[in-house]
């Protein structure tokens, strides 16, 4: 349907008043930048062909979109000096052209109003289209309008314009139905606007201005009317990116809860969109859980827990985790104080007390290692116990080597592991070894020298 039409995302400002290096548009709303979650909502709703028009000289974004979008027909324009919406709007004026020739339309999306969705944008598409409008504006409902555009209409209540918060007197500042900033336009019919539109006292050309211009030259022009006032929110500095987090936060949150999962707390629960917590899960404070994690049923997360890139199964307890990119099966019991490095895979009912470091692992069913222990790159079989100040020695300097660990091994406490090393089922380590050799089934390695006491020794010295 969208196929010969153009999107156009604003990410022109700079980052002053943010006093960041970073556009603003790169700013982080649970844990995605603006500009990912525009651009997203426009592929989503199938449009094919994108411009992002950039400050002059930004890498930032460029090499941001082209990492999370590598397969889209995106493409950036340039705008040497922020002189306005239309003005940013210009930048594409050869792809506008061709938009025009095929009788196509053209959106305009700000690329910091994270929240402009799919849906929508194509709502508001079949509306501009089936009305046959030269412009539509996207519009909503809010309860506190200030600092947006009003929506203006006549008598008959017909669209007359938007009045932004500067020009608005007492009047029009009580309305509150305001612009998004989210406009579909024929192209043609925008070809005119920026043929035409006049600057401001400031030297700025901004896209308001299109509807008096239109409407005066006879042209359709009207509002779509969104029923999720969300889209419209938007961010011009750190207090307002703070205020869309904390609206984003509890918004996922009140999904999972309505989901069936237990937040007794929000205090410092962050929980990113495209999440997966199955019934009866308890998040607790302080938990920080990625995109893309999928925890079981019946589960205590935390306090204190953060989870990225990861899979954990049911009746899972983590308190002061930190886990990346890895596998947790039913039933494990990990905490307080541990890492979990990713490529590791933890298995039913395994036991990380305080203090164990995980990485690049497997460790089997039932296996306990509780304090104080370092497992890397290491094969751990089921039921092996691990004295506290276990270490595999994985590093030479140069390369890493794995280690074996047989089914029901015991490891005594402060026992070095130099791989590549093994141990067979069973076997035994004496507290204090430095094992550099293989250790058969069933057998006990010892390897440490034999203590010697000098009497006197203290009274000589």
């Amino acid at each position: 349907m969208l196929k010969n039409d153009l999107a156009i995302i604003m990410a022109g400002g700079i980052g002053i008043m943010h006093k960041s290096q970073y556009p603003p548009v790169l700013a982080k709303v649970l844990g995605k930048p603006m500009i990912s979650r525009v651009t997203a909502a426009a592929i989503g709703a199938g449009i094919k062909n994108i411009v992002i028009v950039i400050p002059k000289n930004d890498e930032y974004i460029k090499e941001h979109i082209n990492e999370q979008f590598p397969k889209n027909n995106i493409i950036f324009v340039e705008q040497p000096t922020p002189l306005g919406t239309a003005h940013a709007v210009l930048q594409a004026s050869s792809e506008i052209a061709d938009c025009a020739d095929a009788k196509a339309n053209v959106l305009i999306l700000n690329g910091d109003t994270p929240f402009m969705d799919a849906s929508t944008i194509n709502s508001a598409y079949k509306q501009h289209i089936s009305r046959n409008h030269d412009m539509t504006v996207i519009s909503a409902i809010v309860s506190k309008p200030f600092g947006y555009g009003r929506i203006v209409r006549s008598a008959a209540h017909a669209f007359a314009g938007i009045i932004e918060e500067r020009d608005a007197n007492s009047e029009i500042k009580r309305i509150t139905e305001i612009s998004s900033g989210t406009y579909w336009f024929k192209a043609d019919a925008l070809q005119f606007v920026l043929s035409n539109l006049s600057p401001r006292a400031n030297g700025h050309y901004n896209l308001v201005d299109a509807v008096p211009l239109l409407l005066s030259n006879d042209k359709g022009v009207d509002t779509y009317f969104a029923s999720n006032s969300d889209i419209i929110l938007g961010a011009n500095d750190r207090q307002q990116i703070m205020e869309l987090n904390n609206y984003a936060k509890m918004r996922e949150i009140e999904f999972h809860l309505a989901a069936g999962v237990d937040i007794p707390y929000s205090d410092g629960v962050v929980i990113e969109e495209g999440v997966e917590i199955g019934i009866d899960t308890t998040i607790l404070p302080g938990c920080i859980i990625k995109s893309g994690v999928k925890i079981g049923k019946d589960c205590i997360i935390g306090p204190n827990t953060y989870i990225s890139d990861s899979s954990i199964g049911d009746n899972v307890k983590l308190n002061h985790v930190q886990c990346n990119k890895s596998i947790i099966k039913n039933g494990a019991d990990i905490g307080p104080y541990v890492q979990i490095r990713p490529n590791t895979v933890i298995g039913e009912n395994v036991h990380l007390g305080n203090f164990v470091e995980v990485k690049n692992s497997n460790i089997d069913t039932g296996t306990k290692v509780s304090h104080l222990t370092y497992v890397g790159d290491s094969d751990v079989g089921k039921r092996v116990n691990f004295g506290c100040g276990t270490v595999t020695v994985n590093y030479t300097g140069k390369a890493k080597y794995r280690t074996t660990i047989g089914d029901d091994a015991f490891i005594g406490c402060n026992t070095n592991l130099v791989a590549p090393v093994s141990l067979g089922n069973g076997a035994y380590t004496a507290a204090g070894s430095t094992i550099t050799e293989d250790v058969p089934e069933d057998s006990l390695g010892i390897a440490r020298a034999r203590q010697v006491n000098k009497l006197g020794w203290k009274i000589k010295k």
